[in-house]
């Protein structure tokens, strides 16, 4: 079996690679339809009584890092899935992913391997949903997948709700994202002819938005998925404290981030009426993000166009200073809970898109609650450190499926 190298410079050229995929996918006739123009996405209504995790419907498709032809990577059976999942407040609804399966048999100890995959960033537009990207060769964290599966793991990538599926994207709503990516691991478990089971050893993996998702996932896997073999979560760039983040970025590079996670809150909590918040500059911005993909032209150009600007040039009064923006918040900032697995924690010391010192915190909180945590600093910044980190945490994932134990070093300041 072969296992693909990830050096830094090699991740960082094949990261590269990536990213001029993005940008030529357009070249592409043969793609299929967007998640919003395709039934596959839509939920039976109403939706059927069933537990979560389980697979509502289930298709072939295609995996690929080739967006003009689009063709397969060899050796692996993809699927996507539409499944059943829990929201924030707690009701029922329906998310889609991707199940990607190694043809080949699995060489190592006891069984194969799952890696619930928690993506990055990438905007709350439909057409930014992992399982159309991954089918289209478009999808910037491609090349890492292939890195997993290239180990003979199995790879779930949730879309998490609301991307590809009807609704607004709960961008960076932890309570949403959590439980998103576990029913991801449940239902790869579920999917008939997979190969996954029960029995299945589960990582939980993400960088970013995804780091995030997967630390919610840690946290909530022994209250909601108890069942899921959970051997470890490796998570870098996490954004655990939004209010901190929304701070940190404010006049800065990246104030669009800030912009998404207040579309993600209200559409978990329509409760919040952002629109009541916003001035006419801040409405229109809404308007035009409400399907943005970040990879795209418009999502570049309002990366641009809001660059270091302020949040009080979109609003009439700052939401964050609402009691019922900053109990939602509360409720999405992780640390609350012990992790029941091993914890392998990154994150890039000069991070300017999410800041160091709340990942930090989060950290020492977690390993104040007994967690078994280690921490990496990364002497990069975001970017670099998803390319930086992603070798090492691999590493450190296998090792937890060979059942090797983590000893963490919560000891260290």
């Amino acid at each position: 079996m072969r296992v693909l190298s990830l050096r830094p410079r090699r991740l960082a050229r094949l990261a590269t690679a990536a990213a001029a995929a993005v940008a030529v996918s357009t070249l592409s006739a043969c793609n299929p339809p967007t998640p919003d123009q395709d039934a596959f996405y839509t939920p039976p209504t109403p939706l059927p009584s069933v537990a979560p995790g389980d697979v509502l419907r289930s298709r072939p498709s295609v995996f690929t890092l080739d967006p003009a032809a689009r063709t397969p990577v060899p050796g692996i059976t993809a699927t996507q899935v539409l499944y059943r999942s829990t929201d924030a407040n707690g009701a029922a609804n329906a998310v889609s992913g991707t199940v990607l399966v190694p043809d080949a048999p699995w060489l190592g100890l006891g069984s194969r391997p799952l890696v619930a995959w928690a993506v990055g960033t990438r905007g709350v537009g439909d057409a930014c949903a992992p399982s159309y990207t991954l089918s289209t060769g478009t999808d910037y964290e491609g090349l890492f997948i292939q890195a997993a599966l290239n180990r003979g793991w199995a790879v779930a990538v949730s879309d998490y709700e609301g991307l590809g599926t009807p609704g607004l994207h709960t961008y960076v709503v932890g309570q949403s994202e959590g439980r998103a990516l576990l029913d991801m691991a449940r239902a790869a478990t579920r999917l008939p002819g997979s190969g996954l089971s029960s029995s299945t050893p589960v990582g939980l993996m993400g960088y970013s938005q995804g780091g995030g998702a997967a630390g919610w996932a840690a946290e909530l896997a022994g209250s909601y998925a108890p069942e899921l073999k959970v051997k470890g979560t490796a998570a870098g760039g996490i954004p655990g404290d939004l209010t901190a983040v929304a701070d940190f970025v404010e006049g800065g590079p990246a104030v669009a981030l800030a912009l998404l996670a207040s579309l993600g809150l209200d559409a978990a909590y329509p409760e919040l009426d952002l629109e009541n918040y916003l001035n006419s500059t801040g409405a229109q911005l809404k308007a035009e993000a409400d399907d943005m993909c970040m990879t795209s032209i418009d999502g570049i150009s309002t990366l641009f166009s809001t660059a270091f600007s302020s949040r009080n040039d979109y609003t009439i009064t700052d939401p964050l200073a609402s009691p019922a923006w900053q109990a939602r918040l509360a409720q999405n900032k992780l640390g609350s809970t012990k992790p029941s697995a091993p914890v392998y924690q990154y994150h890039g010391a000069v991070d300017t898109l999410v800041p160091y010192a709340q990942a930090s915190t989060l950290r020492r909180t977690w390993c104040n609650k007994g967690a078994t945590v280690t921490w990496v600093p990364l002497p990069g910044e975001h970017l670099t450190g998803m390319v930086e980190g992603i070798g090492p945490a691999m590493d450190w994932l296998s090792a937890r499926f060979t059942g090797l134990p983590a000893v963490g070093n919560c000891l260290l300041p």
